[in-house]
């Protein structure tokens, strides 16, 4: 029994132990090589995206709309990796389209665009950009756009759904009605600032330096001011002064007058009721008071002259 057994054990003692099942090595070799390409794969992805914004930051920090054409297009905005929004006024801006609307949504594009890049919350989450339609006609027949101006948010996965196309027709195109539709699609939110409109505070210089200069010019003349003759002869000829006459040019004056209280309602209203910017409603709100006020006086005024007797007056007599 014992000399038998030897062999056996001998048998055993050659043998060596198998960890692995046979043809494991190739496997795990495939599976190496796969997870090194993949690890390359993504650290190519974010080096082009990376490549991406760093152009696109360059570019808004040169202007806060930059122009794109089919290339550019296809490569910043439909071609991934992307985890920026993107917004894109589509719009025909050259000379023979005579798309004047384009360029009034053109101006308040722009007023936005300016404002997110001056703004502290500026990053590299959100762009602004153009196409116009000399530029990227295949881009338009790409995406079916038929009418200009056209404005679109493209996120930063997936593809715009339907209110990721700005419902311009309903809404309008004010800066501010744009950014709550930005606001709405990305979470980021554009204080609008607008720059400051001077024409009416030059006007009104110019109109006082012109009166101003007259007065200066006839400073040794002035008795015309102080000739309450000539200031009845003017408004005589104008507006009669009984209640039982009226003269056409008085039907006319009457008219202005009422157009003008009309008109200050107006703007009052509006200042209630718009949503835009509130130093623009303030402005807005002082002018339609001011006309109701002082031409309403002149109305008045007008009125007691005619009708003698009559008690009221407010600012004029």
């Amino acid at each position: 029994m014992g000399a038998r057994a030897a062999p056996s054990r001998r048998r055993q003692a050659g043998r060596r132990p198998r960890y692995l099942p046979t043809g494991s090595f190739p496997f795990l070799l495939l599976l190496l090589l796969l997870c090194i390409q993949l690890g390359g794969g993504q650290k190519k992805k974010e080096n082009l995206l990376a490549e991406k914004v760093e152009q696109l930051m360059e570019w808004s920090s040169r202007r806060s709309v930059f122009r794109m054409n089919g290339d550019k297009f296809r490569k910043f905005i439909k071609a991934p990796p992307r985890n920026y929004s993107m917004i894109v006024m589509f719009t025909a801006l050259q000379p023979q389209r005579q798309c004047s609307v384009c360029r009034l949504a053109n101006e308040e594009y722009q007023i936005l665009a300016n404002s997110w890049r001056y703004s502290s919350a500026f990053c590299n989450k959100l762009f602004f950009s153009k196409v116009d339609y000399d530029e990227g006609t295949d881009i338009f027949q790409q995406l079916n756009i038929n009418s200009a101006p056209t404005f679109m948010h493209f996120p930063p996965k997936g593809r715009p759904k339907r209110a990721d196309t700005f419902d311009l027709q309903r809404i309008g195109f004010a800066a501010e009605q744009l950014a709550k539709w930005i606001a709405d699609r990305t979470d980021v939110h554009i204080r609008v600032f607008r720059p400051p409109n001077y024409s009416g505070t030059i006007a009104l210089a110019l109109l006082v330096s012109l009166v101003g200069g007259l007065l200066y010019l006839r400073r040794n003349n002035l008795e015309f001011i102080y000739n309450k003759t000539g200031w009845a002869m003017v408004s005589l000829s104008y507006i009669h002064g009984s209640s039982q006459v009226q003269f056409v040019a008085e039907s006319h004056i009457i008219l202005v007058l009422n157009a003008a209280i009309t008109m200050g309602m107006v703007l009052l209203n509006e200042a209630a009721t718009s949503k835009g910017d509130v130093g623009k409603r303030r402005i807005i709100c002082l002018v339609g008071l001011g006309l109701v006020v002082f031409f309403f006086s002149f109305l008045l005024s007008i009125f007691r002259s005619k009708y003698h007797g009559y008690p009221y007056s407010f600012l004029i007599k």
